[in-house]
């Protein structure tokens, strides 16, 4: 039986003379594999749908191992990603992220949201790429069921200190005088764990709409990619190219 379904590729490989197998994101059915065959040659019906990041249209059969791609129409192609070596570092670091936390078979609608709004954003340069990811690690953990626990200190309650330790391996935070008692460095400011919060508690389509300085938004962004990589415990190979170029 056929599967007509949106999609967004994440992952490409090339087989053969001109095939690929794709890793595509969908919102009912999570991560799909699909062969495209011949879609790498250029008078190929499937060529313009079934490259990286595109979103598309997709009509599958099953096959032995995994869906055939029998048809498939581009939505949005996301040239733009391709603009700066940094906005592409990041859109591979996303891809890779999303595969990892998505399942096959399970509904996966607002990743692939967040995902296509992320590469939007990368695409229009309407943030800083450092604002998008931090956006972005910490939306997907959320979906996820890594959810911290960032509305005040987990000792004592407070919220009011100027800087505060978040705890990466719990989720947890500490506010400045409790993370001294058991000799924990701060490792964020107020106006950062205020940037987190906003992240994390506002509606998806307002995530995005804060400011905060260049080295602040930064650092924010080198936390959150500790907080993804110690909840998953998981090492991303996107991750080691993406700290090359983006500073």
């Amino acid at each position: 039986m056929q599967l007509k379904t949106k999609g967004l590729v994440l992952r490409e490989v090339k087989t053969g003379e001109a095939d690929r197998i794709l890793t595509i994101l969908t919102p009912e059915h999570g991560i799909l594999s699909a062969s495209a065959k011949s879609s790498l040659r250029l008078k190929n019906k499937l060529f313009a749908a079934t490259g990286l990041f595109c979103y598309s249209e997709f009509v599958l059969f099953p096959g032995k191992n995994m869906y055939i791609v029998d048809e498939a129409t581009p939505i949005e192609v996301f040239f733009e990603l391709r603009q700066s070596v940094e906005g592409m570092a990041l859109a591979m670091y996303f891809a890779e992220l999303a595969a990892t936390v998505a399942q096959e078979g399970e509904e996966a609608e607002s990743l692939l949201r967040l995902l296509l709004n992320s590469f939007f954003l990368i695409g229009t340069q309407k943030k800083p790429l450092h604002q998008i990811k931090a956006v972005f690690e910490l939306r997907t953990l959320f979906d996820a069921g890594f959810m911290p626990d960032i509305v005040g200190c987990c000792e004592c309650g407070s919220a009011e200190t100027e800087t505060f330790r978040f705890d990466l391996s719990e989720g947890a935070l500490f506010c400045q005088n409790c993370a001294e008692k058991i000799g924990a460095a701060p490792n964020i400011s107020r106006s950062q764990l205020a940037a987190m919060q906003h992240m994390l508690y506002s509606e998806p389509e307002k995530a995005y709409s804060f400011t905060l300085l260049p080295e602040a938004m930064a650092g924010l962004s080198r936390l959150a990619t500790h907080y993804v990589c110690s909840q998953l415990d998981h090492r991303f190979k996107t991750l080691d190219f993406l700290e090359t170029v983006l500073d």
